[in-house]
């Protein structure tokens, strides 16, 4: 069966204005999430992936962030042709977003049954009681004890797996049809990280949402997405179905990152495989390949031009000159 398109991002370039100079934190990025599925984009600290998912909700600080170019067609619509009054319809209702830390994006002197009613106020224009009962439900849905009682506590009160299951509760409150998780998992244990990947699943089922997850966890990756694009120094470098990029790995930067994950089989390893420095100041990008200077098979023409992302065999996509004749 054709898949059928939901966002479609195509040559993004997200651009900061400093007083040191430009910085290109996203470079030409292109992607499409289909309906009903899970895209993740992984990457390094400084790749780009969260500016890449607040450009889509035109989230982007301005000053001194700007969206310089491309285009974010969804359900038909380019967002980047939208008022700022339309954008605000859209967040919250059609597209939603799981940030990285909940703490810092909960507003901590309102209730959490309040911040959670607001959507269903805001897009549903419900009165506030049967806002508050919608919203008590919800934290029901999502797995929180005594709905009733923490609807009326505060962020502080909280446990950092209850404050994340929160925050999915208000994504999730009116179905959006595109569920952004920038970090879902971040500074939870490795149970609560089971529980709320498990909660995004059935969530996920229920309403054939698709979900942008991203993240720097191939664990995560492996575990909940159908296809994958790795970034690296604002552009991307490897994408393909999941079972395809683990199994086959073309990019070295997409081989360092498989490569660093601890593995059960070791016996007598001591040191844990890296990759060799650190993601470039993006003031200051190599000539070329950006990965050139830490990619153990960098050749001449590395370090000359840069390659483009070219399909190669099925599903993948690289940019790599390895990949091809000549290097």
């Amino acid at each position: 069966m054709e898949q059928q398109p939901l966002l479609k991002v195509t040559n993004l370039k997200t651009h900061f204005f400093t007083d040191d100079g430009v910085v290109p934190a996203v470079d030409g990025v292109s992607f499409t999430v289909n309906v009903g599925e899970t895209l993740a984009i992984v990457g390094e600290s400084g790749s780009g992936k969260s500016v890449t998912s607040t450009s889509i909700l035109r989230l982007v600080p301005s000053p001194p962030g700007r969206i310089i170019d491309g285009s974010i067609i969804f359900e038909d619509t380019d967002l980047l042709g939208k008022t700022e009054d339309e954008m605000q319809r859209i967040r919250g209702d059609r597209i939603s977003m799981i940030f990285q830390e909940p703490m810092t994006s909960l507003n901590p002197v309102h209730r959490v049954g309040e911040q959670i009613a607001e959507a269903y106020r805001l897009h549903r224009g419900m009165d506030k009681h049967e806002a508050m009962q919608r919203a008590v439900r919800m934290l029901e849905r999502v797995g929180i004890p005594s709905p009733e009682k923490r609807a009326g506590d505060f962020p502080h009160q909280l446990s950092g797996g209850m404050r994340q299951r929160v925050m999915i509760a208000i994504a999730l409150s009116c179905r959006p049809a595109l569920l952004i998780a920038d970090e879902p998992t971040t500074a939870l244990d490795v149970t609560i990280q089971a529980q709320i990947l498990d909660l995004m699943r059935k969530l996920q089922e229920e309403s054939r949402t698709s979900i942008l997850l991203i993240t720097h966890d191939l664990g995560v990756v492996a575990e909940m997405a159908d296809r994958v694009i790795v970034m690296y120094a604002g552009k991307v470098v490897e994408e393909g179905d999941v079972a395809a990029i683990f199994k086959n790995p073309l990019h070295p930067y997409t081989r360092g990152l498989l490569g660093s994950i601890p593995r059960l089989d070791w016996r007598r390893r001591t040191i844990l495989p890296s990759i060799e420095g650190v993601v470039p100041n993006p003031l200051e990008f190599p000539t070329g390949c950006r990965f050139n200077p830490r990619c153990p098979d960098a050749g001449a023409k590395c370090r000359e031009s840069e390659p483009a992302l070219k399909e190669m065999t099925g599903s993948q996509k690289v940019a790599c000159w390895l990949m091809e004749r000549g290097c």
